[in-house]
């Protein structure tokens, strides 16, 4: 016996979440100018609280997978490099307090670095 209502089609976007088709240029601007506010916070520090502060206001207005994967990992950026950081500097009434603020800068930008890559090949992170 046949059913006779249609079927939906399959599209990538409903299964695959690598799928970047549903990114709008107005998430990835978003992303990108938080991105680019991170990694100009190592000259003016304070850019990279102002990145963090728009990736909390704009966070809900991202719909993609895409897009959120790199809201989650902007975040995560930025609260792990405040707790390292913040460690380090407690850390350098001893010696080696320089060398983890010296880890968790180069982290820090390694990071940055790593997600602009994948924002602008159209992969998540």
């Amino acid at each position: 016996m046949t059913s006779t209502t249609p079927e939906t089609p399959y599209t990538a976007s409903q299964t695959d979440p690598t799928d970047s088709s549903a990114m709008s240029s107005s998430e990835k601007k978003t992303i990108q100018l938080v991105y680019f506010l991170q990694a100009l916070g190592f000259v003016f520090g304070l850019t990279f609280i102002a990145a963090a502060i728009i990736n909390y206001v704009k966070r809900a207005d991202m719909t993609s997978y895409l897009a959120k994967s790199h809201m989650s990992f902007q975040l995560r950026t930025f609260w792990w490099s405040v707790i390292w950081t913040t460690l380090s500097m407690a850390l350098s009434l001893v010696i080696i307090g320089y060398f983890t603020l010296i880890a968790a800068v180069c982290w820090t930008l390694y990071r940055v670095i790593k997600g602009f890559i994948r924002l602008n090949d159209n992969k998540p992170i």
